[in-house]
């Protein structure tokens, strides 16, 4: 009786670690390019927004956009929250490997299982101003487990103190894993500084929550490609309807921006203008039905 119970109760684990494993993959195809849904979440005791996001696998940036008039802080206990878990898939030419919109702070890692498209995603900080995350087309082309941190002469130049290695450890910058790109003076790691997800932080490295990196390190080999992009704007379809996604950036015309999208995507004439315009003023980050 006592090995049956135990079976019933190992399955049930493997059942519920499953059910968890699959809520963070997300299937998509030429018509439906919207993945996720929003959510909503009382907030607890001395709880902040910056906890919140961080429980729900988001950045700094997306819990503040999408609650704008609430204190990150110091939020009222039992105030709702809005869990912006859905995201329009940035453009790509082909969907496979890493692709990196800097807009938004957030990495998409695309494969393919059983005929099936399907994503993962994970916020991340990137590099701070003077110090920008570059665009481009890379490929990873080494896995680090425990990496020391070889400290730039630039950083050192800003801060003397700082030892020209710092072994691997809580101090270290770098986190438990590291994903070298071909451009070699970045990579992709974890973070002793989880608050910085979401931000504008680094100097030129993209970083993820130390959770995540682990995740995404076991995900993908040397060789996957990774594209780092600039979307502010981003059009997606989902059940035959049109939505936007909108991210506060360095834009000159964001009318402009989604015109020539939509244009190119021949998906104009199914657009409410008023709803478009709406928004593009918002500038929510999250993907906004603008289809009537």
């Amino acid at each position: 009786m006592k090995s049956l119970i135990s079976f019933v109760i190992i399955l049930l684990l493997q059942f519920i670690t499953s059910t968890v494993s699959n809520a963070e993959v997300y299937s998509f195809n030429k018509d439906s390019t919207v993945i996720g849904f929003t959510k909503t979440h009382n907030i607890g005791n001395f709880e902040s927004l910056i906890e919140t996001a961080r429980k729900f696998n988001l950045g700094y940036n997306e819990i503040i956009s999408a609650n704008p008039d609430i204190d990150p802080f110091l939020p009222d206990n039992g105030t709702i929250v809005k869990i912006p878990t859905s995201w329009v898939l940035p453009e790509t030419n082909i969907y496979d490997g890493i692709v990196i919109n800097l807009s938004e702070m957030r990495l998409y890692y695309f494969f393919q299982q059983k005929d099936r498209k399907l994503v993962r995603t994970f916020p991340i900080g990137i590099g701070r101003e003077g110090y920008d995350t570059p665009l481009g087309k890379f490929k990873i082309i080494q896995k680090i487990v425990n990496p020391s941190w070889y400290v730039p002469e630039s950083i050192r130049a800003e801060k003397p103190e700082l030892p020209r290695v710092v072994p691997p450890g809580p101090d270290n910058p770098l986190g438990t894993h590291a994903l070298r790109l071909s451009l070699q003076s970045y990579l992709i790691h974890g973070t002793n500084k989880p608050w910085g997800v979401g931000r504008r932080v680094s100097h030129g490295c993209i970083r993820l929550y130390p959770e995540d990196i682990p995740v995404l390190f076991q995900l993908v080999n040397n060789g996957v490609k990774v594209e780092i992009v600039k979307q502010p704007v981003k059009i997606g379809i989902r059940d035959k309807k049109v939505f936007i996604e909108v991210h506060e950036d360095d834009v000159d015309n964001y009318f402009s921006e989604a015109f020539n999208l939509l244009t190119r995507k021949n998906l104009l004439q199914q657009v409410n203008t008023e709803k478009l315009y709406y928004a593009l003023k918002q500038k929510a980050g999250t993907p906004f039905q603008i289809s009537d």
